[in-house]
């Protein structure tokens, strides 16, 4: 049988609503009755129903988290430490994959249905208009990864591409490189187009050769090995910068499967610093990004848009930092 709140009120010998208040948060019960119901609860087996208590104050405690590169082992990680954080909050995640979706309406109309208090948008590759439309449902909205730009119609938390375009550019040419090629993401991404900019700019003001610029089509594995296809017909490039771990991992092991060593024939620079990254058959030098920091972020910035909507647009950067392994040929002393 189903043990109700009545039936723990009776045990403990308290009123029905000194139950509801020891399980409500900020609520005034005195210690003497919070014990008398806890007792109760632990002998009867009682456990509150959070829909019932969704239903008295209008929260679910439900944070729709919303992305779309699932084919990409980095959301694992993303994925695993945003439910731990939700969860050690007392709030809990509701997964929303929008791969291969195209209208912001639909996703839109399934937060409704499941009355989401708030939404954070865990990638960097979706449009825009998908948080704007989040947004003009009237739901507090946080894009993380999301594209730094002024005047933001919605409040992001996550890092400045541009910038971490032109740390990558540095890094090569410090490690000697002249003939320098990028492989970017799919194109029409936002935080691919920053990359890139940011790194061809850099080289250009460096009077150093880009001598090659390839886009993968997915945020992928495969799609890596097959854009790297194409660079291995140029056979000025001596090292490329790869907007994507995952892709860089793709083309090493095209470039390997073609004869050529690593760093030795050619040069490698990843980015995310994803777990797979520090294996030993990848080693692989990357841009890191401060992504438990995004997360955490991300997740106290749209707690505080719950209880307080009308907070002023905010837009939060953390800095990257470049992590230096083996696929790269050494400094020079």
């Amino acid at each position: 049988m189903v043990v109700t709140l009545k039936d723990v009120a009776e045990r403990a010998g308290v009123s029905r609503s000194a139950v509801s208040r020891t399980y409500t948060e900020g609520a005034s019960v005195s210690e003497k009755t919070r014990k008398k119901v806890e007792k109760a609860s632990r002998e009867l087996g009682y456990s509150p129903s959070l829909i019932a208590r969704s239903l008295a104050t209008n929260r679910t405690k439900l944070i729709g988290l919303v992305a779309n590169n699932f084919q990409n082992p980095i959301f694992l990680e993303v994925f695993d430490l945003y439910t731990r954080a939700l969860q050690e909050r007392g709030l809990r995640p509701l997964l929303v994959n929008l791969t291969n979706e195209t209208n912001p309406e639909h996703s839109v109309q399934m937060l409704r249905q499941y009355n989401v208090d708030g939404v954070i948008v865990a990638t960097s590759t979706l449009q825009p208009r998908f948080s704007r439309a989040f947004k003009n449902a009237n739901m507090p909205v946080v894009h993380a990864f999301g594209r730094f730009e002024q005047g933001s119609p919605v409040h992001v938390v996550g890092i400045d591409n541009l910038a971490c375009g032109r740390m990558a550019a540095d890094t090569l040419m410090r490690h000697g490189y002249k003939k320098i090629a990028f492989l970017g993401g799919p194109q029409m991404a936002t935080s691919t187009q920053d990359r890139a900019s940011g790194f061809l700019s850099q080289l250009k003001a460096s009077n150093i050769e880009i001598a090659d610029v390839v886009y993968a089509t997915a945020y992928n594995y495969d799609a890596g090995q097959e854009a790297m296809l194409e660079l291995l017909g140029n056979q000025q490039v001596e090292a490329i910068f790869c907007g994507d771990d995952l892709i860089c991992m793709g083309a090493m092991d095209a470039a390997r499967n073609n004869g050529l060593s690593i760093p030795g024939d050619i040069g490698f620079l990843g980015f995310n610093d994803m777990h797979m990254s520090a294996w030993s058959a990848y080693n692989l030098s990357t841009i890191r990004q401060p992504t438990p920091d995004i997360i955490l972020s991300s997740i106290e910035l749209v707690v505080s848009l719950v209880d307080d909507p009308g907070r002023a647009m905010e837009t939060r950067i953390f800095p990257c930092s470049v992590v230096e392994r083996g696929t790269l040929k050494p400094l020079k002393s």
